[in-house]
């Protein structure tokens, strides 16, 4: 079946701006276009429109989108199927913070005990699902999915007394990194800290250290703009700075 502008837009909830400026970028161009100058929609179109939306509903930038999908290497069942386990996760995060809500009523009432680690389940399953819509993809890529779910498994296990621990190392690092920039030195002293810091950091959430696995971690910090400018946040330059601290470390270890 065939659209028009206002009958896509009418099917899909978007505005028939919408689809003339997607198909202004080139996210999402018309089958033909009419000899009356309307563009029309064929299955296709239709597919792919339902696909940038989903993409939408998991907060990706349309240049994001329109990169994944002009790719050559684009694979529109992988990216179901990815987005699928992104609503699984998603689907598992409301579930524990709906439990842990009606745990905290139960308790203040005097009905249970919650202990300390129920008390962050909630909490710690939405930081999961938001690292999952963000780094989930390249994180699968580079370590595999075995390697992920442990990881993901340790932060689930993780107390409340670890959780701090990996906050205040989280901080150390900053401010060590910080320092160690000034001297621009990645083999300096401070430089060295700040990258035994960050295993130290790293070996909270991974089941076993590699040191190859530490390296490519931080060259996915440089490469991925989104880490980039997490790290470049307070400063520019950071992220390079630390991926050159990381791989001379892990050069010095046996």
């Amino acid at each position: 079946m065939e659209y028009g502008v206002q009958a896509l837009a009418d099917l899909s909830g978007v505005t028939p701006r919408t689809l003339r400026y997607y198909d202004k970028i080139g996210v999402l161009t018309p089958e033909r276009t009419s000899a009356s100058g309307y563009r029309v929609y064929g299955p296709q179109q239709v597919d792919r429109l339902q696909q940038i939306l989903l993409y939408r509903d998991m907060g990706l930038p349309l240049a994001d989108i329109k990169r994944l999908m002009t790719s050559p290497s684009f694979d529109e069942m992988s990216a179901l199927r990815a987005h699928r386990e992104r609503l699984l996760h998603k689907q598992r995060q409301l579930t524990v913070l709906l439990d842990t809500v009606e745990k905290t009523i139960a308790r203040q009432e005097g009905r249970i005990h919650m202990t300390d680690r129920e008390k962050f389940e909630g909490f710690k399953e939405k930081m999961l699902s938001e690292n999952e819509n963000a780094y989930g993809d390249e994180v699968r890529a580079k370590y595999g999915p075995a390697r992920a779910a442990a990881a993901n498994d340790m932060f689930r296990r993780m107390t409340p007394e670890q959780y701090e621990q990996v906050q205040a190392l989280s901080a150390q690092l900053t401010e060590v990194l910080s320092v160690a920039m000034k001297t621009g030195d990645p083999a300096g002293a401070l430089g060295q800290q700040a990258a035994a810091l960050h295993k130290k950091w790293l070996c909270h959430f991974w089941p076993s250290y590699d040191k190859d696995a530490h390296a490519g971690l931080a060259q996915m910090y440089v490469d991925d703009e989104r880490f980039t400018a997490y790290y470049d946040k307070n400063e520019a330059g950071t992220a390079s700075f630390l991926r050159d601290c990381i791989h001379i470390y892990v050069k010095s270890q046996n």
